[in-house]
């Protein structure tokens, strides 16, 4: 290959050439994922409390409030038809909630208005740890029950079943251990 003469006076190194580039075309395979209830052939299904999931109709009539406690927030609705049963993200409140207190504290605003038999409850619940989660189904709760009878409002505000908890972490300002906690002081 003959090399070039730049406009400087010396040689130019001669190019090399590039090698085509070609993608090579990958097939795409469709992946069968297999459950255990897929491996189990012949033999018959049992359904376990961790495969049962809750199916809700959509045309359902149904109550709906917010409860929010600290940082948890939950979104509950009451429907007056199906098996009357709580559930808390898709699974059983007493298997969601395994203590007796966080139990009682869901059960609470039924209880006192006399309808535990009554009502479906759904709970969807995220944010925060287990205890404020259960109180903040129990504000979701109580303010379903009021949407759907408000007459129900006096008996549960005197409960303090209505009354939203404020109460949250104070946020960690800067050149402190925690929120107030200043570092430690030292003479020397």
């Amino acid at each position: 290959m003959p090399t070039k003469k730049s406009a400087k006076g010396g040689e130019e190194k001669p190019k090399k050439e590039k090698a085509p580039t070609t993608r090579a075309k990958v097939k795409k395979q469709e992946v069968a994922i297999h459950s255990p209830k897929m491996a189990m052939v012949g033999e018959p299904e049992k359904e376990s409390e961790a495969d049962f999931q809750f199916v809700i109709p959509k045309t359902d009539r149904y109550f709906e409030a917010v409860g929010r406690r600290k940082t948890a927030v939950a979104r509950v609705r009451l429907y007056t038809k199906g098996d009357l049963v709580t559930v808390v993200n898709q699974r059983p409140y007493k298997e969601y909630f395994p203590t007796m207190e966080l139990q009682r504290l869901v059960d609470d605003p039924m209880k006192k208005m006399r309808s535990e038999g009554r009502f479906r409850v759904s709970a969807k619940v995220n944010g925060g740890g287990i205890h404020s989660q259960a109180e903040a189904i129990r504000l979701g709760i109580s303010r379903a029950l009021t949407v759907f009878n408000p007459e129900f409002r006096k008996r549960l505000k005197r409960a303090g079943f209505l009354t939203r908890d404020a109460r949250e972490v104070e946020r960690k300002k800067f050149g402190l251990k925690k929120a107030r906690r200043a570092p430690q002081w030292q003479k020397r």
